[in-house]
């Protein structure tokens, strides 16, 4: 029988892809701060914008500790702690910037 060479399985991979998609979320968070910006002045005032900024702000933390976790890869313990803050973060992100379109759409906020 051919010997096949096993798989070697990698430790983590999510820390490269956060980095990129935080830095996406970030853009539509300050796209929607923009968009909110125009419609108050017709449609009056909202906190939806400081609520995105607040969205972004946790995108870009989540940004910069995953970024940090690819660049300590040597230090694993370090890799990892980062890498498992970017995750929360991203995942705290994701829950608010839905919530807010949530309370947007029904006009809560």
């Amino acid at each position: 029988m051919l010997d096949q060479p096993k798989a070697t399985a990698k430790v983590s991979e999510p820390p490269r892809h956060i980095l990129p998609t935080a830095s996406t979320m970030i853009g539509i968070s300050t796209t929607l701060i923009g968009l909110v910006k125009l419609f108050e002045t017709h449609g009056g005032p909202s906190q939806v914008d400081q609520y995105a900024g607040v969205a972004a702000v946790l995108f870009l933390f989540s940004a910069v500790t995953s970024y940090i976790a690819v660049r300590m890869e040597r230090r694993p313990r370090l890799a990892r702690l980062c890498e498992q803050i970017a995750d929360n973060l991203f995942l705290i992100g994701l829950v608010t910037i839905t919530g807010i379109a949530v309370f947007f759409a029904y006009e809560v906020i």
